[in-house]
């Protein structure tokens, strides 16, 4: 089946407005978020078509390295050949349900495509799942899901009971008007007198109020956070020079960028500033999984296909050089 971008314009343009201009709906999503549960069967990946725009999955042969490697672990399946994955479908470009498109084969985006290569890659089908954000910790642990890719963020917490292979950085992004003077927003002094658009009691909204208090210390001005129920309300803000710029949850504001050309990323924040934070696919603790998942994580980041990916859906910024096991994680609350 062929999807367009443009399809998924319905969610596009107004789930991800939501998500990067208001920058508290993903970071929701991110942690608590949910999605409806879909039945779920081999996909139906697409050839790229850059004329038209048609989502591209990409793909790769199986790695010998880790088809060997999963073989030795001592790793079942949940399905015999097959790698049952958890997905979400919440917000492109991570992982969305394109506009009249229903079956958990159509989720589209960086997420479920990630797992789509990790399948591959061990020389398993596909078997995607669409999970509620709140399901897959009990799923995984249970036994009803091999792997989640789902924009997860290590934690030293999720570390004692998952193991994880880092594929992405979790960043989150300060976004302009594409003709705003501004053209990097990187510290404490960068912000003083502006007006920011941030979601209410998430990571960025703590980073701003301490960068606040620095800027206060310092004896200037501090920037005027903006709080938005209203997605119009807040774009407008933003669009008629209200706001200043939007800090956020970069994925999502990266793809509102590359979708309408209104915006441009002007600084980058780790997710879990000050810490970094990774994303990374995650299973069941000592399993034997993970290793060859960050085999063929590693082979696509190589090979160039990583790249692609990443580039395809905007999300340059947020690559990664290798994939690690069990990378440091977030620190316990």
């Amino acid at each position: 089946m062929a999807i367009s971008k443009k399809q998924g314009i319905a969610i596009g343009v107004g789930v991800v407005a939501v998500a990067a201009i208001v920058g508290g709906v993903f970071a929701a999503v991110n942690l608590n978020g949910g999605a409806a549960e879909a039945a779920a069967s081999s996909p139906k990946p697409t050839e790229t078509n850059t004329a038209t725009g048609e989502i591209e999955w990409f793909h790769t042969d199986p790695v010998p390295e880790a088809v060997e490697a999963l073989k030795a672990s001592g790793f079942e399946p949940i399905e015999d050949g097959k790698l049952t994955v958890a997905v979400g479908a919440f917000v492109p470009p991570l992982s969305y349900q394109p506009d009249g498109t229903s079956a958990a084969t159509d989720v589209a985006g960086t997420e479920p495509n990630i797992g789509l290569l990790i399948a591959e890659g061990l020389g398993l089908e596909y078997n995607p799942q669409v999970v509620a954000w709140a399901d897959w910790p009990l799923g995984i642990q249970s036994g009803k899901y091999d792997l989640i890719t789902s924009n997860v963020t290590v934690t030293e917490e999720r570390k004692e009971l998952y193991d994880f292979a880092s594929y992405r950085e979790d960043l989150l992004g300060f976004y302009v008007k594409a003709d705003s003077d501004i053209d990097s927003i990187s510290e404490a002094a960068d912000i003083s007198g502006l007006k920011i658009i941030v979601g209410s009691g998430t990571n960025q909204e703590q980073v701003l109020l301490r960068w606040n208090e620095e800027l206060e210390a310092d004896g200037k001005a501090p920037a005027e956070l903006q709080y938005y129920d209203d997605t119009a309300a807040a774009t407008l803000a933003l669009q008629s020079g209200r706001a200043d710029a939007n800090f956020g949850p970069n994925a999502t504001a990266a793809w509102a960028a590359l979708e309408t050309g209104d915006t441009k990323l002007v600084g980058i924040v780790p997710g879990g500033w000050p810490d970094t934070a990774n994303i990374a696919a995650g299973t069941a603790k000592g399993n034997g999984l993970i290793e060859p998942v960050s085999i063929v994580l590693n082979k696509i980041i190589e090979d160039g296909t990583y790249d692609k990916l990443l580039a395809f859906w905007g999300l340059e910024s947020e690559g990664v050089t290798e994939s690690l096991v069990n990378p440091p994680g977030l620190p316990k609350p």
